[in-house]
């Protein structure tokens, strides 16, 4: 299991799998008092986590879908990307897309975070490209069947 160097300035526990498979562990808002987030409003919410991931890898926020489901509540820049370099303080950038204001209350588990690896890449600049049977197919060029 890869280890992930943590401080938590604020007052919730870590975060952690609910389950052995669990891709993403849940993150809760550290908030002294509730917030209302009301119709199309986004808010940064604090998590009081600070994390140091190792080189090669990424923490992505993602919604939690029952948040979205029940409350229309997501991550607006779905996945928010935590690079390897940075120690501020993880926050989720949160919107209700419903028509109903909605209560973030203190510890209130808000979005999820998977940690993954990725490639860095260098551009290798070509005059053409090589054909696939997909060739430029873009949105929709399979149909709805």
């Amino acid at each position: 299991m890869l280890k992930v160097k943590v401080i938590n300035k604020g007052s919730q526990p870590l975060p952690e799998y609910a389950t052995p498979q669990s891709a993403g562990m849940d993150l809760r808002a550290n908030i002294s008092e509730s917030v209302t987030l009301n119709p199309l409003e986004r808010r940064l919410i604090p998590t009081g986590l600070h994390i140091a991931l190792p080189i090669g890898y990424e923490a992505q926020i993602r919604p939690r879908s029952g948040l979205a489901l029940k409350h229309g509540i997501t991550v607006l820049n779905s996945p928010g990307t935590i690079d390897a370099d940075y120690r501020g303080e993880l926050m989720t950038l949160l919107i209700n897309l419903s028509q109903e204001p909605f209560v973030i209350n203190p510890g209130e588990r808000i979005a999820q975070m998977v940690v993954a690896r990725h490639e860095q890449v260098d551009f290798v600049l070509v005059d053409e490209l090589d054909d696939t049977e997909r060739g430029a197919g873009g949105y929709g060029h399979t149909g709805r069947k």
